[in-house]
């Protein structure tokens, strides 16, 4: 990544601002502009120093930029790809923080130009917490970053980005958009949505007999509505096969708990305690966990 002197970061939220200060931290010489459109955002911002400079003029932001790094909602990336596609620069890469990637790259093929690559990226970090007050040097540290590519996408861009990422303090792992969108659904969309559906399935004054391990079962619930609603609503078909499977699994154990099958209800849990057994290992194995 020696040659990478300007970076703009669109967006600048937890995952943004936590790009921009990592950045600075891992990248000396680089120059971050950092893109909000609040001016109250810029000013929190500039309070803990996520980035060199700070604009709310979208185009002006990626101009001189060798990386622009988008970190906004999902469904805004469309409209920003055609608003900066003539300020960019030509052979500049442009990337992501976002949780679906079926949709960015289509978006990104129709709006960029030609001269400009787009690959798209998903370090898996983050927390309930939002706001660019949140904002960490570390959040990325061992944390898995996905990168995705498609056939046309340029293949040194692609090396480039996995660079990037491996350099910020990620683990990371290649993939192709729809791939990326199949697996993501089941274990990170859905989880949200079960955790969603188990609150709502409670009423309020029962949940105050809840313990700790309701708390950390639905502790991804606490996640900001209108990033998520972007996240179900661009892998709609996805999300929507994980519920047909998870009502599978749950109706499994309704008939063997309803039918009095205790060594089928047994076998269930087993064979979930079992996978997440391999889980932990395989984390702790790779120092995702500590």
């Amino acid at each position: 990544m020696k040659d990478l002197r300007q970076v703009t970061v669109i967006g600048l939220g937890l995952l943004g601002g936590s790009v921009g200060l990592t950045i600075l931290r891992c990248f000396s010489s680089v120059k971050v502009i950092g893109y909000a459109h609040r001016p109250q955002t810029r000013r929190k911002a500039k309070q803990i120093s996520v980035a060199t400079e700070f604009t709310g003029n979208l185009k002006s932001s990626v101009k001189g930029s060798d990386l622009v790094i988008l970190a906004t909602p999902i469904q805004t990336f469309e409209r920003i790809f055609k608003d900066i596609a003539d300020s960019l620069e030509p052979h500049s890469i442009v990337t992501d923080v976002g949780s679906t990637k079926v949709l960015p790259h289509l978006w990104a093929k129709k709006h960029l130009p030609k001269n400009v690559y787009y690959v798209g990226s998903h370090p898996i970090a983050g927390s309930e917490q939002r706001g660019v007050e949140y904002s960490r040097d570390d959040l990325f540290e061992r944390a898995d970053c996905i990168v995705t590519s498609a056939k046309d996408t340029n293949r040194k861009a692609v090396e480039k980005i996995i660079r990037f990422w491996k350099q910020m303090g990620c683990c990371v792992k290649t993939t192709n958009p729809s791939e990326h969108d199949s697996i993501l659904a089941n274990v990170s969309h859905l989880p949200h949505i079960t955790a969603a559906g188990l609150l709502n399935c409670n009423k309020q004054n029962h949940l105050e007999y809840a313990g700790k391990g309701f708390i950390d079962t639905s502790r991804v619930a606490s996640g900001p509505p209108n990033i998520w609603v972007d996240i179900l609503m661009t892998n709609a078909a996805n999300c929507s096969k994980g519920i047909s499977k998870l009502q599978a699994e749950l109706e499994k154990f309704k008939k063997a708990i309803e039918k009095g099958r205790r060594n089928k209800v047994e076998k269930l849990l087993e064979t979930a305690r079992n996978k997440r057994s391999e889980l932990i290992k395989h984390k702790l194995k790779s120092k995702e966990l500590i």
